[in-house]
């Protein structure tokens, strides 16, 4: 696809509201995902391309983590292979649905990204209190467990927004409490995941390069400028921003999708 000099800003002005969001309170791509479909981007190709932006962030995310996430190495294999089996799961699911499938699908996996964001928080906090209850993990337990971050591989290969606030809720249920390990954790999960969808994207050509250069130097932008911003703007203003962007977001798709 060729695009013109107002498109190219419009992208690179979109990474960087997703990098300040992703960084400060997430949410990023219900920016970029939108933009990319908005400039003339194909469904799943503004899908996967979206995932390919958001996975720089991921990446250099984790490594800023990764005195944390080194922390708990002896579920990090586990971690690894079932992020990697659930994202090339999604992946290949959208690879064989067809852009009007995933058209009709895209409001509504807004609208569980966007009700995941909303409520995350209260969802993460009653997780904890009910796995603090568990003494010991059974075997039904740790079965559970696996499928439910096989799960979110799947969820995030298939539509990469929201992936984080998934994995936030798996890691809450799975007992973890240490904020910053489970953040460091959260991003190795998106970048596992990421990663081995953009693979299997590369292959099938789903990747626009031009479109998503120019969200992915935004996002890494975005990025930086939020590590000065995220000390002087309230957390709670950029969360009502992305709540409020995203309703608007996901209204907008209902109405163009089925009206």
């Amino acid at each position: 696809m060729t695009f013109d000099a107002f498109q190219l800003c419009l992208l690179f002005v979109a990474g960087i509201l997703g990098g300040v969001l992703n960084s400060v309170a997430g949410g990023g791509s219900f920016i970029t995902f939108p933009t990319l479909m908005f400039v003339g981007v194909p469904p799943i190709i503004a899908n996967a391309t979206n995932t390919f932006a958001a996975c720089a962030g991921y990446i250099s995310g984790t490594y800023a983590f990764r005195h944390e996430v080194l922390k708990d190495r002896t579920q990090l294999l586990k971690i690894v292979l079932l992020s990697f089996a659930g994202g090339i799961t999604g992946a290949a699911t959208l690879i064989h649905t067809s852009e009007q499938q995933f058209l009709y699908a895209i409001p509504w996996l807004l609208l569980v990204a966007t009700l995941l964001f909303i409520f995350g928080d209260k969802a993460n906090n009653h997780l904890k209190k009910q796995s603090n209850k568990t003494n010991g993990m059974s075997t039904v337990v740790t079965v559970f467990l696996a499928l439910f971050l096989f799960g979110v591989g799947v969820f995030g290969g298939f539509f990469n927004a929201g992936l984080g606030v998934i994995g936030l809720s798996y890691l809450a249920v799975a007992g973890y409490s240490d904020i910053n390990l489970m953040n460091g954790l959260k991003l190795l999960i998106s970048t596992c995941v990421s990663l081995i969808a953009i693979a299997l994207f590369l292959v099938n050509g789903l990747i626009d390069w031009t479109s998503g250069l120019a969200v992915l130097l935004g996002t890494l932008t975005g990025g930086y400028v939020a590590a000065h911003l995220s000390r002087q703007v309230p957390q709670i203003w950029v969360k009502r921003f992305v709540t409020f962007t995203s309703l608007a977001i996901t209204g907008y798709f209902f109405y163009s999708t089925y009206f």
